[in-house]
């Protein structure tokens, strides 16, 4: 119970670690009072109603007439910026922290090295004959 307990806390702070840090933007298109679309990542898609007040007020000032329409469609953005001071610098530690920080990446990384070619260490005994197949006599299966 102790050790599920560990697991979701950490759990929970990692996602709080990610969720504190990402930024990200939301935009919105509103036509009127109805939303029409919105977008997580690229931009949100705007309606028709707003070329053809474009083209509507085109065509008034090329009639020269002062009078424009207000327009009844806008768009929303909500920006929300993630923590920047997370950095971590090396110019911080002292002489001994980065010793300790060097050592212990190099042994870490140096850990995985493999043989160059791989040796049985069964080479010098041969496998045992097989006189009788026991699991059929004990009527043993692995399923």
């Amino acid at each position: 119970m102790k050790i599920f307990f560990y697991k979701i806390s950490s759990f929970l702070m990692a996602l709080l670690v990610l969720f504190s840090t990402v930024s990200f933007t939301v935009e919105s298109h509103y036509c009127g009072n109805v939303l029409v679309d919105y977008s997580l990542f690229n931009e949100a898609e705007s309606c028709d109603m707003d070329m053809d007040q474009s083209m509507h007020v085109h065509q008034m000032k090329a009639s020269k007439d002062t009078f424009t329409e207000k327009k009844c469609c806008h768009d929303q953005i909500i920006i929300k910026t993630g923590q920047d001071n997370l950095n971590i610098s090396i110019d911080n530690l002292s002489i001994d922290q980065q010793i300790f920080v060097v050592s212990y990446v190099y042994t870490y990384l140096n850990q995985f090295e493999g043989l160059k070619y791989k040796v049985p260490s069964f080479s010098g005994y041969p496998p045992p004959f097989i006189v009788k197949n026991i699991y059929k006599l004990d009527e043993t299966y692995l399923i």
